[in-house]
């Protein structure tokens, strides 16, 4: 049996998560050579339109993301405008069933400045209330509430900073604690050292920057609850957070 043929047998994608960097061999043809094996991209925010769809276009694979707070309302290129990356699937204040996984989103960073994808936190708490319908939902169908949540920003406490930029953000911290999806991704939060971390187990969570780029198996909220096992492999620095 091939990994692929394995990792649909037992829930198991492979996903390409992408945020705040155009990572020079991804926007080449070596992207496909590389991850040509993936099953679906994320995007974290931040990135250009056209940095997406040349992903979308080589590697033949759904792509889903959110918009970061330097994210351009319209972008122009030669292709013509456009507000969204074309072919690409916007997680903002939304939750979607793709391929057996449950992903949730939402856009951009604490408000500091009138940039178009800012919010305080209040308004961050209002989108996402606007989630907990369609995870209720999900429990009923699917026996579980989220397997994926997808943000810009970091949860409140974990992998955010003290200036107000980059602040996290409580309503996230809140999602994922009581709703326990498998992983939640973010960036925002750039990553200079080495040293710096980038992965948290919170609870029932795996809480993961994704600037530049990661590569994890992801496998469903319902499985990683059993087997709350190691840490992804493309995690380079780790810590664990339970309050």
């Amino acid at each position: 049996m091939s990994n692929t043929s394995a990792n649909a047998a037992n829930g198991a994608r492979r996903v390409l998560i992408l945020s705040d960097k155009v990572v020079e061999f991804i926007y080449s043809p070596t992207v496909k050579q590389r991850f040509g094996h993936v099953d679906m991209v994320i995007s974290c925010g931040d990135l250009p339109y056209y940095y997406l769809e040349y992903v979308i276009s080589v590697l033949n694979v759904p792509l889903f993301f959110v918009r970061g707070n330097h994210a351009k309302v319209v972008e122009y290129s030669t292709c013509g405008e456009r507000r969204a990356p074309w072919g690409a699937v916007d997680l903002h204040r939304r939750a979607v069933w793709h391929q057996g996984l449950l992903l949730a989103g939402v856009e951009g960073s604490v408000r500091y400045n009138t940039g178009p994808f800012q919010y305080t936190q209040a308004e961050m708490w209002g989108h996402v209330f606007s989630l907990v319908p369609s995870l209720v939902l999900n429990r009923l169908r699917h026996g579980r509430y989220l397997d994926i949540f997808v943000t810009h920003a970091p949860p409140w406490g974990i992998h955010d900073r003290s200036d107000l930029p980059h602040q996290g953000i409580k309503a996230f911290r809140w999602l994922v604690k009581t709703f326990r999806p498998a992983y939640h991704f973010h960036g925002h939060v750039h990553v200079y050292r080495p040293d710096t971390v980038t992965h948290t187990r919170f609870h029932h969570t795996h809480v993961i920057n994704t600037f530049g780029y990661r590569e994890v198996e992801v496998v469903p909220a319902s499985l990683t609850a059993r087997q709350p096992g190691p840490a992804p492999s493309t995690a380079s620095h780790r810590e664990d957070v339970t309050p």
